[in-house]
């Protein structure tokens, strides 16, 4: 593990609330997840949403980067603001950290909330390849299919403007920075690890999700103890921006029974 990086957060809701942390996808950075904000606040939780390493405002250092140093962040994030422990929401790359601290960090862990993830996502070829891809020509260049594994392309052909927000977001991550967190996926292995996560957990699968597949959420709620499995129909990789009311709903009832 690499020494951890000072991640760029933004924190909002009462400063007392119950602390929900949002750990991002792969060419994302924290506005990714401004459709939960409202949702939680206005039920008290304190919400502060990151830009993991290598992505938005976060530094950049070399890769590649491992799921130990990802998961070393968020734990010196919880540092920076005071918090013992949290609740943590991660989509993708964001949910393979989670169960990295589910593992490793339960101390830390209040609950998780697992979205459009998978503990073991190959072949680790795909992911070596789109970091060498990422590297010669930019990260544009992987912005329109990241955007169609995104959502959905009924909601890509209603909400363009919307779908080309996403785009330029991925388009503005560093290229090392993406490429170097392709590189902690492709040697992620953490399915013999979910029977040690304790920590209340809720998997939340897209039903149209190309990338992580219904299949590797009943993977990880399979294998984490009492985990509780949630499909959201009509719903891409990037669950939570394209159907914002069902994952909102989903995650607050998950952490309102934690409560």
């Amino acid at each position: 593990m690499s020494d951890p990086v000072k991640v760029h957060s933004v924190a909002e809701g009462p400063a007392d609330g119950p602390v929900v942390v949002f750990s991002g996808s792969l060419g994302s950075d924290h506005r990714m997840w401004e459709p939960q904000v409202k949702p939680l606040t206005d039920k008290g939780f304190r919400v502060i949403r990151y830009d993991t390493r290598g992505h938005g405002g976060s530094p950049v250092p070399p890769g590649p980067y491992t799921l130990d140093d990802l998961g070393g962040d968020l734990l010196a994030l919880l540092d920076t603001h005071g918090v013992e422990s949290a609740h943590v929401v991660g989509l993708s790359l964001g949910g393979m950290t989670g169960m990295w601290l589910g593992v490793h960090a339960a101390d830390r862990i209040e609950s998780l909330v697992l979205c459009c993830t998978s503990a073991k996502l190959g072949p680790p070829k795909m992911w070596a390849d789109r970091a060498k891809a990422v590297r010669e020509n930019g990260t544009a260049s992987v912005a329109e299919a990241g955007v169609g594994r995104w959502v959905t392309a009924e909601y890509a052909a209603a909400h363009p403007e919307r779908t080309e927000y996403l785009r330029e977001m991925i388009a503005a991550v560093p290229a090392e920075g993406y490429a170097a967190s392709c590189a902690a996926i492709e040697r992620m292995d953490l399915v013999e690890d979910l029977p040690k996560i304790a920590a209340r957990t809720l998997v939340i699968a897209g039903s149209e999700d190309p990338a992580t597949p219904v299949e590797h959420a009943e993977v990880i709620a399979g294998g984490i103890p009492d985990a509780r499995l949630a499909i959201v129909e009509g719903a891409a990789h990037l669950g939570s921006f394209e159907q914002p009311e069902r994952f909102s709903s989903l995650i607050l009832e998950h952490l309102e029974a934690v409560r």
